[in-house]
């Protein structure tokens, strides 16, 4: 039997991607391509390719023009590049970006019954939802606020972790807000505002969250990210043996229109190890994008700290916070929010508590009850 008409003419159109191309070699859209190319297929080969494709599909989206969509908005090609560059595009390579935006969008509205037309097989077939969504103008929209959305694989996820020595996003990210975060307001205050410096483009600083455990410095750090990643903030965690490819790291960033903070968690500032990230900070040769500030904890006391090189380091840092103790009014205050927001009864305290007066430590005191 010949192969449907519209289904070849898909095929054949597919393989004129250029701008586009890496997306035809995607696993989902593999077995579904090997549908479309071929003549005459062995019925058990067919069902395999049918189920595989809509297994890898199923995997991440039930609704293919949703996902090729997605493909399209994270594919990091030379023209969005430009665009992000915020050169001039060749009307030419306009047309080509809108050809080829036109045949992703046939192939993503693709009906299930179109395909199982092709397969011989008579039993129920598993399917698929399409929508209605114009590849061209959605695309360019997004294009048009690309400092927000960015490109690639960042444009997709908020936060990163490094990981085989890529940079991949977090499955589970934090969710913690800034509303959920009580004690130190003050002190967050800076933070947001450094932040809100940061990605409206104003000279804003490195920076150093240190004091004691506890009380809340990475958590803000998360919520600050999660506060202002719908405008294109992102966050990537680098661990003290992960230091040596930050110089990678920082390349793969700088075209990004989207603004990241290196997030250095529990620092320890006398620790040669971080000598890169200082000179880094300094402005050495291999230095810090535009697109990027430091943000590291540190527990304890930098103030105290006697080694010239732990001074000079901090003072990388344009912005210092020290996360203390509470007082014991504002601790007592903390307990029972904790207590009330978990409909549990306030817990007695007393001035002679061993615990210190943190954040953590009121949260544990109310849920104990």
């Amino acid at each position: 039997m010949g192969r449907n008409k519209k289904l070849q003419e898909i095929d054949l159109s597919l393989n004129s991607l250029v701008i586009f191309r890496k997306l035809l070699t995607h696993e989902v859209i593999l077995p579904l391509r090997a549908l479309l190319d071929t003549e005459a297929m062995d019925p058990i080969i067919q069902l395999r390719q049918y189920t595989e494709f809509v297994s890898r599909l199923y995997s991440r989206n039930v609704n293919l023009t949703e996902y090729i969509f997605q493909l399209i908005c994270l594919d990091d090609n030379y023209y969005v590049k430009a665009v992000a560059a915020g050169e001039e595009i060749d009307p030419m390579l306009e047309a080509s970006v809108q050809n080829e935006l036109a045949i992703l969008q046939r192939l993503s509205r693709l009906r299930p019954h179109e395909l199982q037309k092709e397969v011989s097989y008579y039993g129920i077939l598993p399917e698929w939802k399409t929508s209605d969504i114009d590849f061209g103008a959605e695309y360019h929209a997004r294009l048009r606020d690309i400092r927000r959305y960015g490109f690639g694989k960042f444009a997709d996820s908020s936060m990163f972790i490094i990981q085989d020595e890529r940079c991949v996003p977090v499955q589970h990210p934090d969710t913690v807000t800034l509303k959920d975060l009580k004690g130190y307001e003050t002190k967050q205050a800076k933070i947001i505002d450094n932040t809100a410096r940061f990605m409206s483009d104003i000279p804003a600083q490195h920076c150093l969250l240190y004091g004691d455990s506890g009380t809340g410095k990475s958590a803000v750090i998360k919520a600050v990210l999660n506060s202002f990643s719908s405008q294109g903030l992102r966050l990537i965690q680098v661990q003290k043996e992960q230091l040596s490819i930050l110089p990678e790291i920082l390349d793969l960033i700088h075209d990004n229109p989207l603004k990241f903070i290196i997030y250095v968690d529990d620092m320890d500032m006398q620790d040669s190890s971080y000598s890169l990230l200082k000179n880094m900070m300094e402005g050495a040769a291999a230095k810090m994008p535009s697109n990027a500030l430091v943000y590291a904890t540190v527990n304890g006391d930098i103030t105290a700290a006697s080694q010239p090189y732990v001074q000079s380091f901090a003072e990388r840092f344009g912005l210092r916070i020290c996360f203390g103790e509470m007082s014991q009014s504002d601790f007592a205050d903390l307990v029972a929010y904790y207590a009330e927001k978990a409909n549990l009864p306030l817990p007695q305290l007393t001035d002679d508590m061993s615990c210190k007066r943190t954040p953590r430590t009121a949260k544990q005191l109310a849920e104990m009850g």
